[in-house]
């Protein structure tokens, strides 16, 4: 049998009760290295992105039977992701007693803390500078810089307007680059 790779027959399969379960696993490989990434970018440490990443498909599973197909099933699962992610950052903050801003240079030094981190290598300068971002502008960064998204398709996933979106992307571009030319 040919390996599904077409959402559209990934769904019908995924109603299915004799093929459900299979073609789960099918939609799981075919996104959890992006859907991985882009948690990993917000939440930093490979142990919570995996937790997220967890939550997330229990998430799906238990509402994949009622995805309307509205959107594009990817979309779908990006905005989950996202919304895990800002969950799991709320709670880390809530948990801790500390203001968001404590849980982003918490976030700074797990970075830091990195057996790989460099100082002086640019990758982890802007890294670090992405992580002083406000919490929707590295948001909209990483979506924009990373995965190279759309603003039409970032508005659907963020439910923003394009123009926010755009404003949100030219501010955190022009933090980064004065971080980095002043550290």
């Amino acid at each position: 049998m040919k390996e599904l790779t077409d959402d559209k027959e990934l769904l019908m399969q995924f109603r299915d009760p004799a093929t459900k379960e299979r073609s789960f696993t099918l939609i799981i490989k075919k996104y959890q290295e992006r859907l991985y990434w882009h948690i990993r970018r917000m939440v930093v440490s490979h142990e919570d992105a995996n937790d997220v990443l967890q939550n997330m498909f229990i998430k799906v599973w238990k509402a994949l039977d009622n995805f309307r197909e509205d959107s594009q099933l990817y979309t779908w699962l990006y905005r989950i992701a996202t919304n895990e992610s800002l969950t799991f950052l709320e709670q880390q903050k809530k948990r801790a007693a500390r203001s968001l801003s404590d849980v982003e240079n918490g976030l700074s030094n797990q970075l830091k803390a990195d057996k790989h981190f460099d100082a002086n290598k640019l990758e982890w300068k802007l890294q670090v500078a992405i992580q002083q971002l406000p919490e929707k502008q590295r948001i909209v960064f990483n979506l924009r810089y990373f995965d190279e998204m759309p603003y039409e398709k970032m508005s659907r996933i963020l439910e923003t307007s394009e123009g926010a979106l755009k404003a949100s992307y030219h501010h955190a571009v022009k933090k980064i680059e004065h971080f980095i030319l002043n550290s």
